[in-house]
């Protein structure tokens, strides 16, 4: 996701440089570390030992939302998506055998890590310093661009949040989306703004009228909105909040006092992005990630 800057509107699915986009954003350093480590409480093992215990029983826990193509439980029963099959790999090469997939709703994911529910998130959860107060993240994964999924032919031409604010129209977006601050941010009213369980739902809501379009990744809209008689997916674009990019990187959550394993996922996943991202791009390939979607950004960075 290092391609150099252009006109993001009209720019298909390409990815954002990262200096680019964090030039003018203040500098890194506490701020940052404050966000993605703490310090262990008297008599824990300093970073956690999760990972050990993981190695002893075989099995990691994973959260998952259902939510294709991110994470989600195919026609067999099996937890599959760009994120768990991330995990897969990542947790075999650390001697972790069998990734076991725990369904939650979105919004539900971090009180499920902070409750044990599962072990780590992986769910292709956006990264910023709200999470980040909350949860360890992985560097992310990918970069991603929004869409909307409209009506076919998107008769009342919207290729922004800019557009659903100015012409009045209705839009709904996911639970804990990243969107809803998006459309609020560019002055979409919150009376216009319809919450969902997930992206099928609003691909009816957009086909039924209910709504004007629904807001997600470019990725899960493409996806979801592909062959569809009534609905397409728009061209992706960047959205902005107080003039900056929102970064829409993804990666895996753990908890706070879980730093060792969060590390050792970290230099996995470095590895899978050696030689121009061609490991991880062989894994997430099949879920319509391609090169556009690669990012060098790190946690510490979005953290900040």
């Amino acid at each position: 996701m290092t391609p150099p800057e252009r006109n993001f509107a009209a720019t298909k699915g390409r990815g954002i440089s990262r200096r680019s986009l964090l030039t003018g954003v203040a500098a890194l350093g506490a701020l940052g570390a404050a966000g993605c480590s703490r310090v262990a409480a008297e008599g824990e093992v300093e970073g956690g030992d999760l990972l050990e215990r993981l190695r002893d029983s075989g099995t990691v826990k994973v959260g998952i939302a259902n939510e294709p193509p991110f994470g989600y439980i195919n026609d067999e029963g099996e937890a599959t998506g760009e994120a768990p099959e991330i995990a897969k790999v990542i947790f075999r090469r650390l001697g972790v055998e069998n990734v076991e997939p725990v369904t939650v709703d979105f919004s539900a994911l971090i009180p499920g890590l902070k409750a044990q529910q599962f072990d780590v998130v992986s769910a292709g959860m956006f990264i910023n310093p709200t999470r980040c107060a909350q949860v360890l993240f992985s560097d992310p994964d990918y970069l991603m661009l929004d869409a909307f999924i409209v009506p076919k032919g998107n008769p009342k031409n919207i290729r922004n949040y800019d557009d659903v604010a100015q012409k009045g129209l209705t839009l709904a977006t996911g639970q804990a989306y990243a969107e809803i601050d998006y459309a609020l941010g560019n002055g979409v009213p919150s009376g216009k703004l319809l919450i969902l369980p997930d992206q099928v739902a609003g691909l009816e809501a957009v086909a039924t009228g209910r709504v004007d379009a629904f807001a997600g990744t470019n990725v899960t809209v493409t996806t979801v909105a592909e062959g569809r008689d009534r609905v397409e997916a728009t061209e992706p674009f960047q959205p902005y909040l107080d003039g900056e990019p929102a970064l829409g990187a993804g990666g895996f959550a753990f908890r706070p006092t879980e730093q060792n394993l969060r590390d050792a996922f970290n230099e996995e996943l470095l590895k899978l992005k050696e030689n121009n991202y061609e490991g991880l791009l062989e894994i997430v390939g099949p879920f319509g990630f391609t090169q556009a979607e690669m990012t060098d950004l790190t946690a510490e960075e979005l953290c900040a």
